[in-house]
């Protein structure tokens, strides 16, 4: 792989810049406090993503017939880390372009690509996914929400936790157990979160924003084509949503932009000291480090080779340089961090320290880099 980028793909990139000079307000970090799940930054993306979408550059690596810029995935990679940089404006909606979307294009039939395709291309609506349960967070499989046949659909009753926006959010891709127990009975649904029977409750978070939620869904009858792909197997768009969640979000950016400040504030106030330039040099070498991995990854995908563990790694090596990051901010910065005036040291430090959880945990990851990589035997 050629790491050098073109110089179209530099000149997108700093016209992606001259954008968001433009349309982020003078005090963006104060007002958004580079927290992608505040409702600041959720009811700023109603108007900047249709904003981005009429130019081609909500989901630029999209025909351009789907709503897209016609671009390579390269282009979308680029356009994520400019994103990323300044806490995420697009909020919840990185979600739609990065897995929903991808997923019902790849899975839905020709009516819900109707109907919902030109409306994530235009930047109309805003995702949630109802994953994670309170017996099956890392462990999907474990899932009990089901959905039991009637009629000429679904009736569903469980919960669902842990699930971001979705106070804000007009949909839900959820998962429900509609046969036997493991990976073989699951099924996806597309639901709109306003249906009879759902209740979304609030989770309250030391992350500042209380952008978690319980969601309840009490007999809620979901019609047939409110189902993504076939029942009772949903586990392989189960396993490319995961796939694009764990490399979709490049949150080395924000975490290379916290260093950075980091380190400056050390030098402003003559602390920067030869082990905290040591730790800060160790924490940047890991983050350029699960940068290159993730640009491996959209290597593969640009030529259509399988991306197999790949993703599994480059998602374990952020999650290590980001508690590195975490870890430094603690060290260095412990009384910023504590008093929460700087956002980018005190979001930072949640952001970086929590990054092990999303998307399956550290742990879940190294197992299947064990098993599916290294082809380790199971211990039993």
């Amino acid at each position: 792989m050629d790491f050098r980028w073109t110089d179209e793909q530099v000149a997108f990139r700093q016209r992606l810049r001259d954008i968001l000079a433009a349309a982020l307000p003078a005090d963006w970090g104060e007002k958004s406090r580079y927290d992608t799940s505040s409702s600041y930054v959720s009811q700023f993306s109603r108007t900047f993503c249709p904003m981005l979408a009429r130019e081609g550059l909500l989901i630029p690596h999209w025909p351009v017939e789907l709503g897209g810029g016609g671009m390579d995935p390269f282009h979308h990679w680029i356009l994520g880390e400019e994103m990323f940089y300044f806490g995420e404006p697009r909020s919840y909606q990185y979600m739609n372009v990065n897995w929903v979307g991808p997923a019902i294009l790849q899975y839905g039939t020709e009516a819900q690509k109707r109907e919902h395709i030109g409306r994530i291309a235009s930047g109309e609506y805003i995702w949630c996914q109802g994953f994670s349960e309170p017996s099956a967070g890392s462990d999907l499989a474990a899932l009990t929400t089901r959905a039991e046949r009637r009629g000429d659909g679904y009736v569903i009753n469980g919960s669902k936790i842990w699930t971001s926006g979705a106070s804000l959010a007009d949909y839900c891709f959820m998962l429900a157990r509609t046969g036997g127990p493991g990976t073989h009975g699951i099924s996806v649904f597309l639901l709109p979160t306003r249906m009879p029977g759902i209740d979304i409750r609030v989770v309250p978070s030391f992350m500042g924003q209380h952008s978690f939620h319980e969601v309840f869904f009490n007999d809620v009858f979901v019609p047939d084509e409110m189902l993504l792909g076939e029942q009772d197997k949903g586990w392989s768009i189960v396993r490319s949503v995961l796939h694009n969640e764990r490399i979709g979000q490049p949150r080395y950016v924000l975490s290379m932009r916290v260093l950075d400040h980091a380190m400056n504030l050390l030098i402003e106030r003559g602390e920067d000291s030869n082990l905290a330039r040591s730790r800060a040099a160790q924490a940047r070498a890991g983050l350029d480090s699960a940068r290159w991995l993730a640009m491996g990854v959209i290597d593969r995908r640009a030529k259509k080779e399988p991306v197999d563990t790949s993703t599994n790694i480059a998602r374990y090596a952020l999650v290590t340089a980001d508690r590195l990051v975490a870890d430094f901010l603690c060290d260095f910065l412990h009384d910023d961090v504590v008093a929460d005036i700087d956002p980018l040291i005190s979001v930072g430090f949640r952001r970086t320290g929590s990054t092990g959880l999303a998307a399956g945990s550290a742990e879940i990851q190294l197992n299947l880099i064990s098993k599916h990589h290294l082809l380790l035997p199971a211990v039993a």
